[in-house]
């Protein structure tokens, strides 16, 4: 798929040597043409130079095109402002926003606005929310049976209790991300939007549980 960063700078230049790792296109957009430096040699991709939230600057890194965008900019506000034209105007569902202040991400993060304070910032951490599709194993017991991982799952799912999870996948849920913060689920939790579900399973199941969870609940509620 197609991913366009916004900023070039250490993150975002590992991001993007991360994610052509993984076989995508990569288009980073910096203001400075200077930080494509930071680019290696061999780096495909498409270098743009221009501000990240003008429209006709993401128009040229191909966000037409893409399927997830990343603003990782030394700049709140502008990391922010990107995001929101990268959904609201070109309809991306796959956005992420780095924000140096944990409080504003967390405002953020409550209106739509998936966000990664820079405090438990990584590469790796944006990668799984720009490649929802799928899993992201956390921990593997050392026969190999057991996983823990990071699972996407349908926009119908939000509003349904943990427990109707568990008994459509077969697995436990171990605990859900929110808001940047772990929560122990309960009985009578529900999964908000924005969460991040994290599972125990077998690994030989894991790919039936990706799958059930993919598209909306079946059954009564």
């Amino acid at each position: 798929m197609h991913v366009v960063i916004m900023g070039c700078g250490r993150v975002g230049s590992a991001l993007a040597r991360g994610l052509e790792g993984l076989g995508h296109s990569v288009a980073v957009i910096d203001r400075d043409a200077g930080a494509f430096r930071r680019l290696s040699a061999d780096f495909a991709g498409r270098k743009v130079t221009g501000i990240g939230f003008d429209r006709d600057t993401l128009l040229e890194a191909g966000i037409d095109r893409a399927h997830a965008f990343a603003a990782v900019s030394s700049g709140d506000n502008s990391n922010i402002i990107a995001a929101r034209v990268a959904r609201e105007t070109f309809g991306l569902d796959n956005v992420v926003a780095r924000i140096y202040d944990a409080n504003r991400a967390a405002v953020y993060q409550k209106l739509g606005i998936p966000t990664v304070a820079t405090v438990r910032w990584t590469a790796d951490q944006v990668i799984r929310r720009l490649l929802p599709e799928g899993e992201a194993t956390e921990w593997r017991d050392p026969s190999g049976r057991v996983v823990l991982a990071e699972l996407s799952y349908a926009p119908d799912w939000i509003g349904q209790r943990i427990t109707r999870v568990e008994a459509a996948t077969g697995c436990r849920v171990a605990l859900l991300t929110r808001l940047g913060e772990g929560l122990l689920p309960h009985a009578d939790s529900v999964l908000q939007e924005g969460d991040l579900l994290h599972v125990t399973a077998a690994h030989e199941r894991l790919d039936d549980v990706v799958r059930v969870l993919a598209v909306a609940p079946q059954g009564e509620t």
